[in-house]
């Protein structure tokens, strides 16, 4: 008995060789062909052709093909070694050694089963994700993507792919929506560097392109003359994703989502970009991807309410205190990106860059192999985009060099800019994102240098360039500032 569980183990190692031991020399010879043919067909994709496997993690036909595949390979491995055992197990074996043989072979099927279903979920739950929140080009619609889509090779023409970002405050009991973030992510498609450039919620008079029909409308932006402050919540950045649709239906075309393009066009208008494709965040579901990722660790630099409401005078209940390498959860990641007791939107945009960054850090991929089920669980109730399926394939490519490259942010000088005033300088707005976009990030500080007098010197803090590596923006150099 003894005997027959080792070759038995070792027909589970190597199936095949177990039948061929057992006198099925023929189907022994073709099992153990196929395996061996299995096995290099795994090195060679492994070592030679690992970016056609990222590309068919995000073709729906491919991943269907890919799980039935697992659960076929995971079905004829266990036939082949149960079968191997009846063949090699000891014909005067007593009641004992069949019971201790049957528990073995059960064993060894379940070592096999289990994370083969692990592997069906997770494709099936990839499958999910990608045919729900990415639909093809011909099935959905929208009035600012680009028309035609070059899958080969889509960024042949394209130095840069720009991304809008929207974080919408929609949830259970709110009416309507508000982007409350707005990010410009410009990647540069040959080495994924990105830039992020965040744009103030509070900005009005929002630009529209002139071939718009909505500059027909709003042919100085969208604003009005002599409001109150209050009256001007309608009639600013943040409050486009909802009024314009509403006051003007349908006016930009067939679309999935209104507010999304009316945000597009004024943004590429304002910034001076052609933006490509949006992706939107729906910030009460935000949580739930940072607790599937397990968690984001930054550094926190200034206290961060938890609640509260300034206007009212209502103070939040709990704070993030300062302190470097925070691991925050869901629900404290959520603050940190939002909370705004006490803070102007200049902090809390560097923190929803912090934030971005964060999640990118986490995503690496022992945490996507073990806890993927979970983040495409979150990312399908999470997410909406106008990003076609047949574009993910190259977008995948580019965003695993994202990953590799450098995460930067577009300094904006608020004042200059006239940012928080009523009629901002737009002009300078993309003047200043051009010159941006044609340098390299820079460090924010320098090491300390040690003069003749043998003396240290404290940090050099230069001005910032036009753009500001996150690493350095994200750092942990506390203000000392309690809202």
């Amino acid at each position: 008995m003894p005997r027959s569980l080792g070759l038995t183990l070792i027909s589970a190692l190597l199936p095949g060789s177990g039948l061929i031991l057992g006198g099925r020399r023929r189907i022994g010879a073709f099992v153990l062909t196929l395996t061996l043919g299995l096995i290099g067909f795994g090195l060679y994709v492994g070592f030679w052709r690992r970016d056609d496997v990222v590309e068919s993690s995000v073709v729906p036909n491919r991943l269907l093909g890919a799980a039935i595949a697992i659960g076929a390979l995971a079905l004829g491995w266990v036939i082949v070694i149960v079968a191997s055992h009846r063949l090699l197990r000891p014909a005067t074996g007593g009641p004992a050694g069949r019971a201790t043989g049957a528990v073995f072979v059960g064993l060894l099927c379940f070592a096999i089963t289990a994370p083969a279903a692990v592997g069906v979920q997770s494709v099936l739950a990839q499958r999910d994700l990608v045919t729900n929140v990415f639909v093809s080009q011909g099935d959905s619609k929208s009035a600012t993507r680009p028309e035609t889509v070059n899958v080969k090779d889509p960024w042949e023409d394209k130095p840069r792919l720009n991304l809008l970002l929207l974080g919408g405050d929609d949830g259970k009991g709110r009416v309507g929506v508000r982007t409350d973030t707005v990010i410009v992510a410009s990647i540069d498609t040959r080495t994924g560097d990105t830039a992020l450039i965040s744009l103030p919620r509070q900005l009005t008079f929002m630009p529209f392109p002139k071939d718009s029909p909505l500059h027909k409308f709003y042919p100085n932006g969208f604003g009005k003359e002599g409001l109150s402050l209050t009256g001007r919540l309608e009639w600013m950045l943040t409050a486009m994703y909802q009024n314009i649709p509403e006051a003007h239906p349908g006016i930009l075309g067939p679309s999935d989502n209104e507010g999304a393009d009316v945000v597009k066009q004024s943004v590429g208008e304002a910034t001076g970009l052609d933006i490509d494709y949006y992706l939107q965040v729906n910030l009460q579901g935000f949580d739930q991807i940072v607790d599937a990722l397990g968690g984001i660790t930054v550094n926190v630099n200034e206290r961060v309410a938890m609640g509260g409401i300034s206007s009212s005078h209502i103070p939040p209940g709990q704070w993030l205190e300062p302190g470097p390498n925070q691991h925050l959860d869901g629900f404290k990641a959520l603050w940190f990106a939002r909370g705004r007791y006490g803070a102007d939107d200049d902090q809390r945009q560097i923190r929803q860059r912090c934030a971005i960054k964060g999640i990118v850090d986490a995503a690496d991929p022992k945490t996507l192999a073990t806890k993927y089920q979970a983040i495409a669980k979150a990312g399908r109730n999470l997410l909406r985009t106008d990003i076609p399926q047949e574009l993910l394939p190259a977008l995948v490519q580019l965003a695993l060099k994202v990953k590799s490259g450098t995460v930067s942010n577009v300094a904006l000088d608020q004042s200059k800019l006239k940012l928080k005033y009523l009629h901002p300088d737009y002009d300078g707005l993309r003047e200043t994102i051009e010159k941006a976009l044609d340098h390299e990030p820079v460090a924010t500080t320098q090491p300390p240098t040690t003069p003749p007098t043998g003396k240290l010197n404290r940090p050099a803090t230069p001005p910032p360039g036009p753009t500001e590596d996150l690493r350095d923006a994200c750092a942990y150099h506390p203000t000392g500032d309690v809202p």
